[in-house]
């Protein structure tokens, strides 16, 4: 038993370890990210910062907020009274009632679709579905069968057990709304256009009413405290090597191994958590540049169209002032048969543009 509690002390420390540093990668990634302008987006991992816009956006079912996307639920109160039997220490025998209460869900739902996320620059759709989307509070009441919401935004049944208690939740992203959105930036297959969509190979995929500041902030905290909930893992581990070898070592010593290899475990993913930051960097920065190697390609190939889309036009201005020029000297022209300038010589051109 007390080997068991040693080995689920480690693991717990390592889970401890793999979720703190999940949270710290996370927060290097929106640190070190630059924000682009929608139309400087190209294909690759990107950050934006804008609002949420929508040519056709839905409608709240519980709050009637307009947003471009939103979710509900329904749930319902229930309690129930429970016998059981237990022993006690001394082998006795006992019958016990007591009471269970929860909440159940009734009814759930919400819309959602592509939107637009504009700022000074112009406007890139973004793609939701698969996102980690960070919602605003639109809606949150508890109610009973008094009031006309109970039914009428619920369904008509109760379910047993019912304490008459319902209670409404939305939540969404409400129309023109701050939003900071990263993920994989792709190109659109309707439109030549990019847009921000879900990618397997995307190392975060993230619509948020929060800004930027905040999320880092957020994930920040969750880094420490998973970093001492590992600690706390670590030091039980101790105590259960502790007991294990109660005889072989001192008090002091299974809390100094414990701590001393959870700090090396520690510092070690610090150090591959910072190489693969910097790594990330380099990356994109190779990138940033083969993105402008592509867009300086895409000038070179359209150059000698445009030289020769003009000099096709100054040929046509060429030829145009000619013949006005020679139209002009028409005016001048005398009747056949007469001395003077002929006016025959233009007239096949003058007979084309006619018909």
């Amino acid at each position: 038993m007390n080997i068991f509690a040693v080995v689920l002390g480690i693991l717990l420390a390592l889970m401890g370890l793999f979720f703190a540093f999940r949270s710290y990668r996370h927060k290097r990634l929106i640190d070190d990210t630059p924000t682009s302008k929608t139309q400087g987006v190209f294909i690759g991992l990107a950050e934006l910062k804008g609002t949420a816009e929508s040519e056709t956006p839905f409608t709240g079912y519980l709050s009637g907020t307009r947003c471009v996307h939103y979710s509900y639920q329904v749930q319902e109160q229930w309690s129930r009274m429970v016998t059981e039997t237990y022993t006690d220490s001394k082998g006795h025998t006992h019958t016990r009632t007591r009471r269970e209460t929860g909440w159940k869900t009734v009814g759930s739902g919400g819309e959602s679709a592509p939107f637009f996320i504009k700022d000074d620059t112009g406007v890139i759709r973004v793609v939701p579905d698969g996102a980690n989307i960070n919602e605003k509070s639109f809606f949150n009441q508890t109610c009973s069968p008094n009031d006309p919401l109970y039914f009428s935004k619920g369904p008509a049944y109760e379910i047993a057990n019912t304490d008459h208690r319902r209670r409404f939740t939305e939540t969404g992203i409400p129309l023109h709304a701050e939003l900071y959105v990263m993920g994989q930036a792709r190109e659109r297959q309707d439109a030549v256009a990019a847009e921000i969509a879900q990618d397997k190979v995307a190392p975060m995929f993230i619509i948020s009413v929060k800004s930027e500041r905040q999320l880092s902030r957020g994930y920040l905290v969750g880094f420490w405290v998973w970093l001492f909930v590992g600690l706390l893992f670590a030091a039980g581990g101790a105590i259960g090597w502790q007991l294990l070898n109660d005889n072989v070592m001192t008090m002091w010593q299974p809390y100094v191994i414990a701590v001393g290899g959870y700090l090396v475990v520690l510092g070690t993913g610090w150090l591959w958590t910072v190489y693969n930051s910097l790594v990330n960097l380099q990356h994109r920065v190779e990138q940033a540049w083969s993105q402008v190697d592509i867009q300086l390609k895409r000038r070179n190939d359209l150059i000698p169209n445009l030289v020769q889309t003009v000099k096709g036009y100054g040929t046509h201005e060429s030829e145009t002032q000619k013949m006005i020029a020679e139209l002009w000297a028409q005016t001048t022209a005398t009747p056949p048969g007469a001395a003077g300038l002929d006016f025959k010589g233009f007239m096949p051109t003058l007979n084309i543009i006619v018909e």
